[in-house]
């Protein structure tokens, strides 16, 4: 049986179009123009998923969701041409799987048939809102965080590990903004600091060697929408200084140019670094911070979003099977394979580690080894030692007592003193390691 999809608007091209977008990627359509029309497929089994306007001709679409009339279905989405506070509010306390915003973009639908079609599959509900996969609750406070912050003018700072979404978080508060211009991303840690000030505020035709023609900047490109300056704290403190002005005159003047050009732009910046050390590092204004700092979201690594790692392992299974056209499962010792690992590049290295056990395994069971391979050993230096993500309390503590001995000599006083511990401490711990070693010789 394919998976199905009813759709709830009174725009009929848009729901003609959908029906057509969906039924090509091998769903079946269900189309109703209003509430009551939509009542009438009380008979169908559970849907897959369920795409629904919020203003109709005889009410309010979120009225649907609790209405028993209505067929039972997996995933809930609210697209509306008149998005407002009150209605993202209304949606987040329903079971709604994500607020969409019209024109609906192809990708958008695309990544939303994909997962219903993947949960209809293997027969289960994936936990997701806002393009993002979980339901702990640390994402939990994540998604009521969008939800309140996008609405307004206010600046947001994204504050999480390298892999964690910060992006995907930024892209979610553009689509609930309202705002109707383009959302544009630039990274300043991947830009030359030489050519960071053309990216960014455009220049004019013979500023500067090379410049033949004029050149729009990123904050012109997403006038009237979002800008997204991901690895803020890279950025060189000359152009911290140019784009605080920037965000206090609302207004940009390209390098070489006398023009002031009025801008309207939102701000979602990003870091993955904490913005405290890199204010006391030097690196980052304090007076740039505050300003992009209106609203902070701190994403949370991926160890610490508990059994939400299982889900998206599966959901990233879901998703090669659906394009490979294969069945595969996870081998059942899994999720104690995942919950043991401590996954420092986060949804990035889940991601990689899935599709790599995908492509090694022969037959239909997928068996996941996070810490199998590792690609690049840390320069050795007889003056530091290395300690890995995932290592024990007491292996590091074994390592650094080796280590230091080694370094003094052997000297047991002075490992002691650069320890800032006793004499007798170290001999209690060389004995406690020997024991260790007979026990297991």
């Amino acid at each position: 049986m394919p998976a199905s999809l009813l759709i709830v608007d009174d725009d009929r091209d848009f729901t003609e179009s959908a029906a057509d977008f969906a039924r090509c990627r091998g769903f079946q359509p269900y189309v109703a123009h209003s509430l009551e029309q939509s009542r009438q497929f009380s008979h169908l089994p559970p849907l897959d998923l369920l795409l629904l306007d919020l203003e109709l001709p005889d009410g309010n679409g979120l009225d649907l969701l609790d209405d028993p009339a209505v067929p039972e279905h997996d995933h809930a989405v609210i697209v509306t041409g008149q998005p407002s506070v009150e209605s993202a509010i209304q949606a987040v306390s329903k079971p709604v799987f994500d607020y969409l915003l019209k024109p609906l973009c192809p990708s958008q639908f695309e990544a939303l048939l994909t997962q219903a079609a993947a949960a209809h599959s293997h027969g289960q509900i994936i936990t997701a809102r806002h393009g993002m996969i979980g339901a702990s609750d640390p994402m939990v406070r994540v998604y009521q965080d969008i939800e309140r912050v996008a609405p307004s003018p206010a600046s947001v700072l994204i504050v999480g590990e390298s892999g964690t979404g910060k992006e995907l978080v930024a892209r979610a508060i553009h689509d609930r903004s309202g705002r109707r211009g383009p959302f544009v991303a630039v990274n300043a840690g991947a830009v030359s600091p030489e050519l960071l000030a053309s990216h960014l505020f455009g220049h004019e035709r013979g500023s500067f060697t090379g410049a033949n023609t004029r050149h729009t900047g990123y904050f012109e490109q997403a006038n009237g929408g979002t800008l997204f300056l991901d690895e803020i704290t890279e950025m060189p403190l000359p152009l911290q200084v140019y784009l605080l002005r920037v965000l206090e005159s609302g207004s940009v003047t390209r390098v070489g140019g006398t023009e002031s050009i009025a801008i309207d732009v939102r701000i979602v910046a990003a870091t993955n670094r904490d913005p405290q050390l890199a204010l006391e590092a030097g690196t980052l204004r304090e007076d740039l911070f505050y300003r992009l700092a209106d609203y902070p979201i701190a994403l949370p690594p991926l160890r610490e979003r508990g059994s939400d790692i299982k889900l998206l392992a599966q959901h990233f299974l879901d998703l090669l099977n659906l394009r490979h056209g294969t069945a595969k499962r996870f081998a059942d010792d899994t999720e104690r394979m995942l919950a043991r690992h401590a996954w420092p590049g986060n949804v990035r290295e889940l991601r990689s580690a899935v599709q790599r056990a995908y492509l090694n395994s022969d037959g239909a069971t997928v068996r996941v080894w996070p810490a199998q391979r590792r690609l690049r050993t840390p320069v050795e230096d007889p003056g530091a030692i290395v300690f890995e993500v995932g290592m024990t309390y007491a292996e590091i503590e074994r390592e650094m007592l080796a280590r230091t001995l080694a370094h003094f000599d052997n000297d047991r006083t002075r490992t002691a003193q650069a320890l800032g511990v006793s004499v007798r401490t170290i001999h209690n711990q060389l004995a406690r390691l020997r024991r260790a070693k007979d026990a297991t010789e």
